[in-house]
């Protein structure tokens, strides 16, 4: 069974995300990280991972933490969960092969059932 990790520098951000995957149905084993460095030497070990990522985060971001995921050859894949609404963040997503979906916070029941084909792949 796939591992879920929740990369996001707001605890409360985790705290619903992954309330949100248990309502789904999810039984496997969710992570949460608030450093994304942390997080990311931690994903470097693993693989076949599902990864919920923020993008603004201090010190790494989340495009930063995509880069090192390329650079590293790491592949997990990921939906972005972020508050940027930018048109170009959106569009930079895309560039990344990794990236599932591009999801807007504040996340609810109903945006979250969209990603429950996801959750069943894990």
């Amino acid at each position: 069974m796939k591992k879920i990790y929740l990369v996001d520098d707001q605890p409360i951000s985790n705290f619903i995300t992954k309330k949100l995957i248990e309502l789904e149905g999810f039984e496997g084993h969710v992570k949460d990280f608030t450093d994304p460095e942390v997080a990311f030497e931690s994903v470097v070990k693993d693989e076949n991972a599902l990864i919920f990522l923020d993008l603004n985060m201090p010190v790494m971001n989340g495009w930063d933490f995509l880069e090192a995921m390329k650079n590293k050859n790491v592949r997990h894949q990921i939906i972005i969960l972020t508050s940027s609404t930018s048109k170009i963040d959106r569009d930079k997503a895309k560039e990344y092969p990794c990236v599932l979906k591009y999801m807007v916070k504040p996340m609810n029941k109903k945006k979250f059932s969209e990603l429950s084909d996801y959750l069943k792949a894990s």
